[in-house]
């Protein structure tokens, strides 16, 4: 029987702990957002900072906190993704169309999709990404 707890972390040997079969603990996710407003890439110029979570071969949680009035350009995952707002109110340009999500919305997106993401307030996301 093949160990898949090993198995896991042997995909990624760079972040081993991310790849765990279950995580001891469930994540804070408040408490994951004030770490990020600490780290030095919040004060840069963008105005965001970012977290990977959890990292699968093929799955990857990552926690995004994004400045007022701040943006990440447009650009284009090649596999299905979920933006599920946690905090604050952020815009996704996706299409020709801009969709609006609050704390607690969710949007999914096929890959291939260009898309951009605006924050209206303060705020903070997360992204899953399908990787292969």
């Amino acid at each position: 029987m093949k160990d898949t707890a090993n198995t896991n972390r042997d995909d990624h040997p760079r972040l081993p702990e991310l790849a765990n079969s279950m995580l001891p603990l469930p994540f804070d996710l408040s408490k994951e957002i004030e770490k990020l407003h600490t780290k030095e890439s919040w004060t840069r110029e963008t105005g965001r900072s970012s977290e990977t979570l959890v990292k699968y071969k093929n799955f990857r949680v990552v926690l995004i906190a994004m400045k007022a009035n701040t943006h990440i350009s447009e650009h284009r995952a090649q596999r299905p993704i979920s933006i599920q707002a946690v905090q604050g109110r952020i815009c996704i340009h996706v299409g020709g169309q801009k969709i609006e999500l609050g704390a607690g919305g969710l949007l999914t997106l096929d890959g291939g999709l260009d898309h951009g993401v605006q924050s209206l307030e303060e705020s903070a996301f997360l992204l899953t990404l399908a990787t292969e």
